[in-house]
């Protein structure tokens, strides 16, 4: 998920660079959106893996 993140803050530079405003911010929107979810998910994941094990 946040290597996803990283593709689109690139696109959305190399946008802006080739002056594309409105991808360039389409991307920084989906990039940070995703860079959100992929941190909420690796702290689920790491409370989940903390916990002891389950019952037999």
């Amino acid at each position: 998920m946040l290597r996803l993140a990283i593709v689109f803050l690139v696109v959305a530079l190399v946008a802006a660079v080739l002056g594309l405003p409105g991808i360039a911010a389409i991307s920084v929107d989906i990039a940070g959106l995703l860079f959100v979810i992929g941190i909420v998910l690796a702290i689920v994941f790491f409370v989940m893996g903390r916990r002891g094990p389950r019952g037999p």
